[in-house]
């Protein structure tokens, strides 16, 4: 009778363990076909990159390794999902981030040395600071491995305008980031004779007004003078313009308006010579 009972407690038990482990395997199959998706998020001129994600395997860690433009890592991070398979982290742009360029942000999961889920970011950084950034990557979605950061159109100088005769020359620029902005005006002899920098106080539309001021030794040469603005080595953010300059003013230039009016008057001039010659012309 005692052998009967434990016989009978041992196929219950083996009969738990089968359960419990046709459970887990069903449970890492699961894992394995749903996958993982990550997100990066950067504001503007910030030093912080925050990543986010969810995963549906919460048996090992998430690593992250982050690559900077000439490979080399900058920083690693590990985290464990919490019992839902959520994960966060930040990763702050110190003194190892100072580059500018495309960071790669390589998420991994690798239970029992076996790459279970990998992906990556990327998040552009200038100067040490981030651009505004939202991607987000899954192993579900195809084509995920292609997200960029936010589409960037640069800098660009609009017009310089100035009255003719006078010493101030106004730049209207537009661009899509708060960086600071480097000015250079080049005279015809190749000397530089103005350096400035400032940050751009930029409107809804991402435009800019920049005043600079003619005269002076350094502005003695007559010609036209090259000024460029520029934000960091991209060269999408960097423009350049020619002005011309006489006696340290600026020469008034015909605008398509100008010229249109000049070409009517021309015009109009030759009708009316050659409808006066022909008036005195005699006739016979």
């Amino acid at each position: 009778m005692n052998f009967k009972r434990s016989t009978t407690s041992m196929t219950l038990a083996l009969i738990a363990l089968s359960i419990i482990a046709i459970t887990s395997i069903q449970q890492d199959a699961f894992a394995q076909t749903t996958g993982m998706t990550v997100s990066a998020t950067s504001s503007e001129m910030s030093d912080t990159i925050s990543v986010n994600g969810h995963t549906m395997s919460q048996i090992t860690d998430v690593t992250f390794t982050v690559i900077s433009p000439s490979q080399n890592i900058v920083s690693v991070d590990q985290v464990k999902p919490d019992m839902m398979g959520n994960f966060a982290t930040e990763f702050k742009t110190n003194s190892m981030w100072k580059e500018d360029g495309f960071y790669t942000i390589k998420v991994e999961q690798s239970p029992h040395g076996s790459s279970l889920y990998k992906l990556s970011l990327r998040v552009e950084v200038n100067n040490g600071m981030t651009t505004r950034t939202e991607v987000t990557q899954s192993t579900e979605k195809p084509g995920a491995f292609e997200s960029k950061p936010v589409e960037r159109t640069g800098l660009t100088i609009i017009e310089a305008n100035s009255i003719a005769g006078s010493n101030t020359i106004s730049i209207k620029g537009m661009t899509d980031s708060a960086n600071s902005i480097t000015l250079k005006v080049v005279a015809p002899n190749g000397n530089v004779v103005v350096v400035d920098q400032f940050v751009p106080i930029i409107d809804t539309q991402g435009n800019f007004l920049k005043d600079i001021t003619t005269g002076g030794p350094l502005w003695k040469q007559d010609g036209n003078y090259k000024i460029t603005v520029q934000q960091g080595e991209d060269p999408r953010y960097k423009h350049s313009i020619e002005v011309g300059i006489k006696d340290g003013v600026v020469i008034p230039e015909f605008g398509t308006i100008a010229v249109m009016i000049l070409a009517v008057a021309i015009i109009s001039i030759i009708a009316v010579s050659a409808k006066s010659r022909l008036s005195i012309m005699p006739r016979y």
